[in-house]
């Protein structure tokens, strides 16, 4: 009887440890051991890379062709994790592109860029502290990933119209930060949907 004990508690043992492995590895990539951002980090974090955050706003909009919108995030120097382009209206998603790919050729190619141009990018982001972008007006720029949940700028380059204020400033996925900055917190598609800290 007390063999049949022991090896109860040794399997009981094993798979308490292979559920507590799993559960961490789950939650690692889900974001769950992530860094979560406060308002006040974004605000500090803007405010010190303020002329950074603009030179790269200024840069997408004076390269960007009319009728297109482009949503970039880079993963590291040789990948680009979200390169989705909106050409006439017609939306198209590309995950994972390798800068010197095919793929990416292509993409470059409707957008009338090159490859320069892409690192070019990259650099003006990195010196913002910033890992992506999205052209038009707000220009967002993201800042940084928790887990699935994106943190970002949106950076106007008008005061917000008084009709949109209530929408920009809804204290969940939105902080109006004055009238031409508003932070901006998604979830992605698990998780909270609004910002952790208020502070």
């Amino acid at each position: 009887m007390r063999v049949i004990l022991n090896i109860f508690l040794f399997l009981f043992g094993i798979g308490f440890l292979i559920l507590f492995v799993g559960i961490g590895l789950f939650m690692a990539g889900f974001g769950g051991v992530d860094k979560d951002y406060s308002v006040t980090e974004l605000k500090e974090n803007f405010e010190e890379k303020r002329a950074e955050i603009y030179e790269v706003k200024n840069y997408i909009n004076k390269i960007i062709p009319p009728n297109k919108l482009v949503h970039i995030e880079f993963e590291n120097n040789n990948m680009v994790g979200i390169f989705h382009l909106e050409v006439d209206g017609k939306f198209e998603s590309n995950w994972d592109v390798k800068i010197n790919s095919n793929k990416a050729d292509s993409l470059l190619q409707k957008l009338g860029w090159t490859t320069g141009t892409l690192k070019t990018l990259k650099e003006k982001l990195d010196n913002a502290n910033c890992i992506g972008i999205t052209s038009g007006e707000p220009c967002n720029i993201s800042f940084q990933r928790s887990g699935m949940g994106m943190y970002s700028f949106n950076v106007f380059d008008k005061p917000i119209a008084d009709s949109l204020k209530t929408a920009y400033n809804d204290g969940c996925t939105y902080i109006m930060v004055n009238d031409r900055l508003v932070l901006e917190y998604g979830g992605g598609a698990i998780g909270s949907q609004c910002f952790y800290n208020l502070e």
